[in-house]
């Protein structure tokens, strides 16, 4: 029996308002300033209150046609750029963690376990240790200012092979011998039995390394000089690289409300899928 407590309740809910409000608060100033001239953004203080500038402000940085010092390339070039690259990163990463993971559960050559752990130790070592070798081999291979170059580098997961390995290994030994009575191989007992089990796990890491691949700041911004090559990240970086008193911040505002909507609508689209793979342990 569940005990009823009205003033903890009453105490939990206003944490959780005062934290939404604390979250949300930056998001809708945002959103305000999006809506704004730059001028009226400048003055202080600034109106809390949603300007009509909304179309004009949203058509502009979508077209590039903004004003200010910084990149104009238009948003809509970038967010295409940071999609593209998002979904080769997020579905690279499943696919080759997925036959990794299967080689080395059901597959019995020598050293496979050194090759797991050779794989899973790469965990510790982090992104500013191995960009210098790897943007040297991208920059060999011709790969700069190149979808090629803005994912392949970044389509190894030593984490996504780890939990598809371990969800593996929590598949009934059962059904690897009713496959092979009923004469499926290796790719077919893959594709017909542990694809659909691992339909909600591919979902979970689906969006988490979406929402990776859109976010990359730090490797696009060493392999990318052409604007056209720019995800929407780095475009908002360079738009305010021209000071202050030169930035539309209105046009700034409305790249990064637009630079929020992909992800989010990947997480709100896939919500249920996400939390299911998370805690659903049934096979």
């Amino acid at each position: 029996m569940v005990e009823r407590r009205p003033l903890l309740n009453a105490l939990s809910h206003v944490v959780l308002i005062l934290g939404v409000l604390i979250v949300a608060f930056p998001l809708y100033l945002t959103f305000v300033a999006s809506t704004q001239t730059s001028q009226a953004i400048m003055q202080a203080p600034m109106s809390l209150l949603p300007g009509d500038q909304l179309i004009e402000n949203y058509s502009a940085a979508l077209m590039g046609k903004g004003a200010g010092a910084g990149a104009k390339a238009p948003v809509a070039r970038m967010m295409t750029v940071s999609l593209i690259s998002a979904l080769i990163i997020s579905l690279g990463k499943i696919l080759i963690s997925l036959l990794s993971a299967f080689a080395i559960v059901y597959f019995r050559f020598p050293y496979r376990m050194f090759v797991f752990w050779s794989i899973f130790i790469t965990l510790m070592l982090p992104v500013e240790v191995r960009i210098g070798p790897t943007y040297k081999v991208v920059a060999d291979f011709g790969m700069l200012d190149s979808y090629a170059g803005l994912t392949i580098p970044l389509i190894a997961s030593a984490t996504a092979t780890f939990l598809f390995r371990q969800f593996f290994l929590t598949v009934p030994e059962e059904l690897v011998e009713a496959a092979r009575i009923d004469g499926a191989g290796p790719m077919r007992f893959f594709k017909d039995v542990l694809l659909p089990l691992s339909a909600t796990s591919i979902a979970a890491l689906f969006v988490i390394q979406f929402i990776y691949g859109w976010n990359q700041y730090l490797w696009p911004l060493l392999v990318t000089t052409n604007e056209n090559m720019y995800p929407v990240v780095i475009g908002i970086k360079r738009m305010i690289s021209g000071g202050d008193s030169e930035m539309q911040w209105n046009i700034v505002m409305a790249t990064a409300m637009l630079a929020m909507i992909p992800p989010a609508l990947v997480v709100i689209l896939m919500q249920k899928w996400f939390v299911k793979g998370l805690v659903d342990t049934e096979k």
